[in-house]
């Protein structure tokens, strides 16, 4: 039930009910209730205006004054005060139809009849007309737009591409968004969530191409989300998701309107939630965390050689670790000779096992990076990249660690940086950790025990219905042309199957600049 579902009971209780509470035609009513609902705020703004001198009151206008574009409310003031003279000038009454003509017909008019849609234009920066003797509502568009203005972002950054990014305001993304797909197919629905902050959610999606399945499947899991306040996108994450206990996202964010398009394009749908930039796509697959927009602004084979290299990062933060404490503290037989005599000859002096080393070592370096990142900018990469140096350098010196295990955690960390997504970083960097503790108690048991619990979990997955390792499980035949490496765009001619609704072809295969072949009436 809404939060503001409640009507006043004849004793002055407040009841809740599911009916609506309308609008009195008395203006004196409407006031009082809108004083008392917020509680008599300062920044609540009531201006009496009279058109008439043989009533006391003909309208207000209601307004947050916190919420308002100033310059606006100063052109509606100059419109009121030429509407109040006008009336005065000739010296007749103007009755509430011929008022409530001039107000509907101001740009950004609409008009409502009960409390709890008032209360929500009130809330978004409107201006609110109320009429004596009338029963409706009259609303003008006069929210202030500052905020931040549209830059480049700050968590995804290309050498080649477009710059500009999402910010914190819903209109200005949804522009962003449509300046780039312009076509009258692109659907976009407004909700609102959240009992108390009555945040707005943007819904779009490509008629025609999104499957009806997926969008009535999120439309529906929003319109269930039952929580006080929504402030970030992370908030619909965790709410919709299908496996709410999987460490692995299953929503794709971005900053790049570029990305969102293309992922629109693609049939998915884009999640726009007001007060942040981070705009979720889905359905999202795991091979698409190590993607980037720019593998498709560059030569299809620099751009599937790149991939190769964050898939193969990826791997490497992931067991690069465990199968070296493994290694070392169970299967020596597998280390040349030459490198088991150098590993053991630093490990000398070293009091603490492998496992345990191992575990210091990757700790200080989270420590490390959740500094940098939580310290101010001018400070923060200093104190990461200076104190990983001494640390690391002091440590080996003071014989706590050993130099092999420095250039692991070095290998490990720097791989983790090549995988674009923060969150899927994230939840690999954790899983390693998994897989630390099992390689020092099991060895390459537990290492190869672990990939298999981790596979089977992915298979599991899903991400609104479809599976997340899909088109590789289960496999779809030629849907492999955008995973592991990037197809020309040629040969891409289908959008995704199990995502998209539509099977036309995206491109022509045929090549533009091979020469035209002339019909008969040209080789005449």
């Amino acid at each position: 039930m809404s939060f503001y579902n409640k009507i006043l009971g004849k004793n002055g209780s407040v009841k809740k009910t599911h009916d609506k509470m309308r609008l009195s035609k008395d203006i004196n009513i409407n006031i009082a209730n809108l004083k008392k609902e917020f509680g008599y705020s300062d920044d609540l703004l009531i201006n009496y205006c009279k058109t008439d001198a043989k009533r006391d009151l003909n309208f207000v206008s209601v307004y947050f004054g916190d919420l308002v574009d100033r310059s606006t409310i100063n052109s509606l003031s100059l419109e009121l005060d030429r509407i109040k003279n006008e009336s005065g000038g000739k010296k007749s009454e103007m009755g509430s139809h011929g008022l409530i003509n001039r107000i509907s017909g101001l740009r950004g008019s609409k008009e409502g009849f009960d409390y709890e849609t008032l209360y929500t234009d009130l809330l978004s920066g409107n201006t609110v007309f109320l009429i004596d003797g009338c029963n409706r509502y009259f609303s003008l568009i006069t929210g202030s737009d500052k905020g931040r203005s549209v830059e480049e972002p700050s968590s995804q950054t290309v050498i080649r591409g477009p710059k500009d990014g999402f910010t914190e305001g819903l209109s200005g993304n949804i522009a962003l968004i449509r300046k780039r797909i312009r076509n009258k197919a692109l659907r976009l629905e407004i909700l609102s969530v959240g009992s108390i902050t009555r945040t707005r959610v943007g819904l779009m999606f490509i008629d025609q191409i999104a499957k009806e399945e997926i969008v009535q499947e999120i439309r529906s899991r929003l319109l269930r989300i039952e929580i006080d306040g929504i402030l970030e996108s992370g908030y619909i994450e965790e709410l919709i998701k299908d496996d709410r206990y999987s460490i692995f996202p299953s929503f794709l964010s971005s900053e790049k309107p570029d990305s969102v398009a293309a992922a629109l394009l693609e049939g998915k749908v884009a999640i726009l939630i007001d007060g942040t930039p981070y705009v979720l796509t889905a359905p999202a697959l795991m091979v698409e965390f190590l993607h980037s927009s720019e593998d498709y602004y560059h030569h299809f084979i620099i751009s599937s050689m790149m991939r190769i290299l964050r898939f193969a990062a990826l791997l490497l933060t992931l067991f690069v670790p465990a199968l070296f404490v493994a290694f070392s503290a169970f299967h020596q037989e597998i280390i040349p000779t030459p490198l088991l005599i150098n590993i053991a000859a630093q490990r000398e002096g070293v009091p603490f096992p492998t496992l345990l080393e191992a575990l210091l070592m990757e700790l200080t370096f989270e420590v490390l990076r959740e500094a940098g990142i939580r310290m101010p900018r001018a400070i923060g990469p200093a104190i990461s990249i200076v104190g990983a140096l001494v640390l690391g350098q002091a440590a080996v010196e003071a014989g706590i660690i050993s130099a092999a295990m420095v250039i692991v955690v070095s290998i490990t960390a720097i791989s983790s940086f090549a995988i674009p997504n923060y969150e899927m970083s994230n939840a690999i960097r954790t899983i390693r950790f998994v897989f630390l503790l099992l390689a020092g108690f099991l060895g390459l048991y537990g290492v190869f025990m672990g990939g298999i619990a981790l596979t089977l979990h992915l298979c599991k997955i899903k991400s609104i219905t479809v599976p997340y390792l899909m088109p590789i499980a289960p496999r779809i035949r030629g849907g492999n042309k955008d995973t592991f490496f990037r197809f020309p765009l040629w040969k891409m001619e289908y959008r995704p199957a199990g995502i998209s609704e539509s099977g036309t072809a995206r491109v022509n295969a045929a090549n533009p600049a091979a020469p035209r072949k002339r019909g008969k009436q040209e080789l005449r």
